[in-house]
């Protein structure tokens, strides 16, 4: 009886520290996925963090192969960009709201989303929350697919999951992989 308490006691636990991303809504033309992050760091600190892009992101979803390579540039019109070889270049998406501390939306379609002439609107809420910060983040992408945009819905959730719970670790750790994160 002990044993399930405890076990159940772990998963509310980490249930709230790593709240679970899921695909809001799926349809033929769109779909929404949503998350929440509960994060050990101020909203000024986990606000600055997000721009670091560089220093979160997975390297195997870039363009050019090294996530060094991204920038965001928080002001209007700015650029979630990637320099490639060459002078090449992606943007990613652009920053249509930003409020340091508090709000970004940037719009546009991350990776293959591009080459589908899809687009969707990302934003990252970002609440005061338990001495740390309660993240919300939404990303609503629309398009034409001739499958229909909902086969998309699971890859983008896998991806951006793994690429959130990675922004977690650096935030909290300084190190996006878990597995090489120093123990507090």
């Amino acid at each position: 009886m002990r044993r399930k308490v405890l076990l159940a006691v772990i998963a509310v636990a980490l249930a709230q520290a790593y709240a679970a991303a899921e695909i809001a809504d799926s349809a033929a033309t769109g779909f929404t996925f949503k998350t929440t992050l509960n994060l050990q760091a101020p909203p000024e600190t986990v606000y600055q963090r997000l721009l670091g892009v560089g220093g979160w992101w997975d390297s195997d979803h870039t363009y050019s192969g090294d996530a060094h390579n991204l920038s965001i540039d928080p002001r209007p019109m700015g650029c979630w960009c990637e320099k490639l070889p060459n002078g090449g270049g992606v943007r990613h998406m652009q920053v249509v709201l930003a409020m340091p501390g508090k709000m970004l939306v940037m719009t546009g379609g991350l990776g293959p989303l591009q080459s589908i002439a899809a687009t969707g609107s990302m934003s990252f809420r970002l609440l005061p929350a338990d001495g740390g910060t309660k993240l919300e983040i939404t990303y609503a992408v629309t398009g034409y697919l001739p499958a229909g945009m909902s086969t998309l819905a699971a890859p983008v959730d896998q991806v951006l999951t793994q690429q959130f719970t990675r922004f977690k670790n650096y935030v909290e750790t300084g190190s996006p992989d878990a597995a090489s994160a120093p123990k507090k």
